[in-house]
């Protein structure tokens, strides 16, 4: 039973890190507007804001977080991720997140120590 419980305590899971990124996208952007001058700041703070967070988890992985603000404005934008890795330990989480001015896509990637 200990090492069931030890192996969920250790697992990467998509749903708590997809709440982890919300939090931290909601934190930063919940009432912006799109403005060009600010995105360098805002992708800073919401990948400052998710590696706090997954910190705060205490699980053992190592993070890679990337984000992407876009102005909604029509155009098309087009992402794919690919990872060698080993599946039962590592995973990722992508969250697509949007307003009336703006769409912000994070994705954490959790390597397993």
């Amino acid at each position: 039973m200990d090492e069931l419980q030890s192996s969920e305590e250790s697992a990467f899971v998509q749903e708590d890190v997809t709440a982890v990124i919300k939090e931290a996208v909601d934190s930063v952007l919940s009432s912006a507007s799109y403005q060009h001058n600010k995105i360098g700041q805002w992708t800073s703070n919401v990948i400052e804001g998710c590696m706090k967070r997954l910190k705060d988890l205490n699980k053992p992985f190592k993070y890679i977080v990337t984000s992407i603000i876009v102005q909604k404005n029509g155009a098309g934008l087009h992402m794919a991720t690919s990872c060698f890795w080993d599946n039962t330990s590592d995973g990722s989480a992508t969250l697509r997140w949007e307003n009336k001015t703006m769409y912000c896509i994070t994705t954490v990637f959790g390597l397993a120590i």
